[in-house]
């Protein structure tokens, strides 16, 4: 059964001080013991050193740059090949109509993560119509993680602190087999609450939890704004 409720993205880019796997395992602790019912996380390491802390669900990815410099979710199999042995339980990729070189048909891709390594997926989209595609091909939970983050579909610096609510009421509107879980630009409990009456079944939320900089940003904007 895919987890419901709240999600935790523990992750941290290079050049923040948490880029530490050790660290990161922490958060994630911490996150399991205030209530989270999964955990969200990147590449072998990371997985790896949560693993051996938490006993909930780990959401694992496996990020990696195509030629043009763009952040790809799980393009291949080997790559969720290798978070599944470091202790994923759920495989996250990305189920966008933006093309890379990089990507594996994601078809196939979900078929052999289910009949190979007996995994759940979870698709990253963007619009309503790569959810209803995603679930087509065997998904078995949409999240609109990458709402606002594809190429020529970027969200706008008013939106940084706000999340997607019109996209996931499109989704619900399909009445999809399949879980919903919205990600993005969470940063308070009352669009938590919003997005699980709208319809979510589970709700990511990373920075806000996990990533004191952006934490800090977040609380200097609205000083910023009281002058």
């Amino acid at each position: 059964m895919f987890p419901k409720g709240l999600i935790v993205s523990a992750q941290a880019l290079e050049g923040n001080p948490f880029r530490n796997s050790q660290a990161l395992a922490l958060m994630a602790e911490a996150a399991q013991i205030g209530g989270a019912s999964a955990i969200r996380a990147n590449g072998f390491e990371d997985i790896s050193a949560m693993r051996k802390r938490v006993t909930i669900p780990i959401i694992g990815i496996d990020k990696k740059k195509d030629p043009t410099g763009r952040t790809v979710i799980t393009p291949d199999f080997e790559g969720a090949k290798r978070i599944k042995e470091a202790g994923a339980s759920i495989i996250a990729l990305d189920a966008t109509f933006y093309p890379s070189t990089i990507k594996e048909d994601t078809k196939t891709l979900i078929s052999r993560i289910h009949n190979e390594l007996g995994l759940m997926v979870m698709a990253d989209i963007s619009t309503a119509d790569e959810a209803v595609e995603a679930a087509r091909l065997g998904a078995d939970a949409v999240s609109t993680t990458l709402a606002g983050y594809v190429p020529g579909a970027l969200h706008t610096d008013d939106e940084l602190y706000t999340p997607n609510f019109k996209l996931i009421e499109d989704i619900v509107s399909k009445k999809l087999p399949v879980s919903l879980v919205a990600e993005g630009r969470f940063w308070n409990p009352i669009d938590l609450k919003e997005a699980l009456n709208i319809g979510a079944d589970a709700v990511v939320i990373g920075k806000a939890i996990t990533n004191p900089m952006a934490i800090t940003r977040y609380f200097m904007t609205a000083l910023k704004e009281e002058n």
